[in-house]
């Protein structure tokens, strides 16, 4: 799939012109990378670097080091140091490739796409490059299609929320028409049976209080021993009206 190149391009060149020491951290840091031990090759690469700081090569291959350790940042940072620091086409296409691989990586597939092609650029026939753009492409497409995918699923969970919320709020509605509807009927209720009892009340108010029988011969009897007591006095007092006229005529 993606492809870093470790370069050893001035392999010949820099051991001719600085000698044996940063070749051998060089030619060691090579060899770790080909036994996939990158950490160590890092380390043999930057300690070339330290006894070389001119050495663009020493710089170049840490990144495939750090690549290989899956620190993709620092290699995407490495490489961008680099791009200015070589005027040859074909070392700055391999940068770029290396660029494109580590943003690859990222998932920056757009970004990723632009180094390749920066890449080509400088050298068109590097199938490797070719092979990374257009995986670079299809990734960005799967990218975008599972974006698309995730926005028509956010905007159906939206809209079934939205739906639900409806659904809940119209709910919400007849139960609260239901309730006072319920209220106002038990309150109509309420004031019919407040109005029977009142007529009841009024009924029983305007209607003769009825008596039992046995409180009605009482009170008859009370009457006529009322009545009787009258008649006595009127009787008691006519006698002796009568008796003292008697007395008068004689």
């Amino acid at each position: 799939m993606t492809r870093i190149r470790l370069v050893c391009l001035f392999s010949l060149f820099t051991l001719a012109l600085y000698g044996q020491n940063d070749r051998k951290a060089i030619r060691q840091g090579v060899q770790a990378y080909e036994d996939g031990d990158f950490s160590e090759a890092e380390v043999q690469f930057r300690k070339a670097g330290d006894l070389n700081q001119e050495s663009f090569e020493a710089e170049f291959n840490t990144g495939a080091a750090m690549y290989g350790q899956e620190k993709y940042e620092e290699t995407l940072k490495q490489y961008e140091t680099l791009v200015d620091r070589t005027g040859d086409p074909k070392t700055l296409a391999h940068v770029w490739h290396n660029i494109g691989n580590s943003l690859l990586e990222a998932q920056q597939y757009e970004q990723s796409i632009e180094a390749y092609k920066n890449s080509l650029r400088l050298n068109p026939s590097d199938a490797d490059t070719k092979y990374n753009l257009a995986y670079a492409k299809q990734k960005l497409q799967e990218q975008q299609q599972q974006q698309q995918q995730q926005n028509q699923d956010q905007n159906k969970d939206q809209q079934d929320q939205d739906q639900d919320q409806d659904q809940d709020q119209q709910q919400q509605e007849q139960d609260q028409d239901q309730q006072q509807q319920e209220q106002d009927q038990e309150q109509e209720q309420d004031q019919q049976q407040q109005e029977q009892d009142q007529d009841q009340q009024q009924q029983q108010q305007a209607k003769p209080q009825e008596i039992s029988r046995e409180d009605a011969e009482r009170m008859l009897n009370a009457i006529q021993q009322q009545e009787k007591d009258v008649k006595d006095k009127v009787d008691k007092k006519k006698a002796a009206a009568a008796k003292v006229k008697t007395e008068k005529d004689w």
